[in-house]
């Protein structure tokens, strides 16, 4: 495998006659490894797995950067990118057949899922250059692997709870176990256990795991144990099934018993925190969200390709140093926003080396 390397988002930028072209042609010329593909020729197709492009995280930030992507650029859903969902595993191959069958010729895989079938397949179609989100593929030089520093986000996201909690006692829900799951567990904890000794107190991460990312009975449902166990925010790294956390910090919230905070993930949630309570008032319980540029750094390499610069073969990895990953503001006090900017800065000077895999 290649070495890996950093990119910074709008590095490998083309002109917009390159990029208008893109529409012009339906031709299947992907390259190798910066190889063979004619300029302005490049189709994209957008593959997720079951959670969708509606789960209001991981796969939604993906296929909204690729859509603004496409209408900053003049360029036509069903000409030059497209969406293919699967609903389950044996999907996976049929939808990158189909793609590349109708001229897509950078396939880009969201979640770690897809990799055996963008394994297989990229092996079989040299001649299309494949991205996989999440998840690093050896070996292959038409695939580009895009992984996200997720435990540096979190490792803020972790501050930013320790300097808000009332009660002392935080949540965390994991979607299924696994590397990238890992490290958010493995940050947020780091960040909360930082957080907590600088304040000088005792603070509690309570850990739960749905073992499904399209389970949002399941989210809520572990979300109402921890808030009835007196946690006072949560922060869920689980695709669609942190919609369940949402749909049960509202009913808390609404209800105007106590208040409750969420903690978003992959992209800006706020949207997602809107409420009303009983007595009129509006409010907001989405207190920050970590986000994962996903749709930009598809876009960093999907431009490569246009360009015959496809990094295949490597790991391009994306942090907080170059903006690949991040934390909102949100409704954070400005004690939180001082520690949490002071976190960041440690952390992008290299002071602060963040765990990512979490204690057992």
């Amino acid at each position: 495998m290649k070495k890996s390397k950093v990119f910074s988002f709008g590095l490998l930028t083309l002109s917009s006659a390159v990029l208008l072209a893109a529409c012009g042609d339906s031709g299947n010329g992907g390259s190798s490894d910066g190889g063979s593909s004619d300029q302005g020729q490049t189709k994209v197709a957008f593959l997720t797995d079951q959670g969708g492009i509606d789960d209001r995280s991981f796969n939604q930030s993906g296929w909204e950067g690729l859509v603004a992507w496409g209408e900053e650029n003049g360029l036509s859903q069903g000409e030059s990118y497209e969406v293919f969902q699967g609903k389950s595993d044996a999907d996976y191959i049929p939808n990158i057949d189909q793609a590349i069958n109708n001229g897509y010729n950078v396939v880009a895989g969201v979640g770690f899922k897809l990799k055996p079938a963008i394994e297989e397949s990229a092996s079989l179609n040299q001649d299309t250059n494949f991205i996989i989100v999440d998840e690093v593929i050896e070996g292959q030089d038409n695939v580009a692997s895009a992984t996200f520093r997720d435990q540096e986000s979190a490792y803020l996201a972790g501050v930013a709870a320790a300097h808000t909690t009332q009660t002392d006692k935080v949540g965390f829900i994991g979607g299924v176990r696994g590397a990238v799951i890992d490290e958010f567990e493995a940050g947020f904890k780091a960040g909360v256990e930082a957080g907590a000794e600088e304040l000088g107190k005792d603070i509690e991460v309570v850990v739960q795991y749905a073992d499904a990312f399209d389970a949002p009975d399941k989210g809520r449902s572990i979300a109402q144990g921890m808030y009835g166990q007196d946690a006072d925010i949560i922060y869920a790294a689980a695709g669609g099934t942190g919609n369940g956390l949402f749909q049960e910090a509202k009913a808390i919230n609404e209800a105007g018993d106590k208040q409750v905070w969420v903690i978003g993930v992959d992209r800006d949630q706020e949207a997602e925190g809107a409420y009303t309570d009983a007595d009129g008032n509006e409010g907001n319980f989405t207190l920050t969200s970590t986000t994962k540029n996903v749709g930009e750094s598809i876009v960093d390499l999907v431009e490569a390709a246009d360009n015959g610069e496809f990094p295949g073969g490597e790991v391009v990895e994306f942090g907080l140093a170059n903006e690949g990953v991040g934390l909102t503001e949100g409704q954070l006090s400005d004690d939180a926003k001082d520690a949490v900017n002071k976190a960041k800065e440690a952390i992008t000077n290299g002071d602060i080396e963040v765990p990512t895999s979490p204690e057992n």
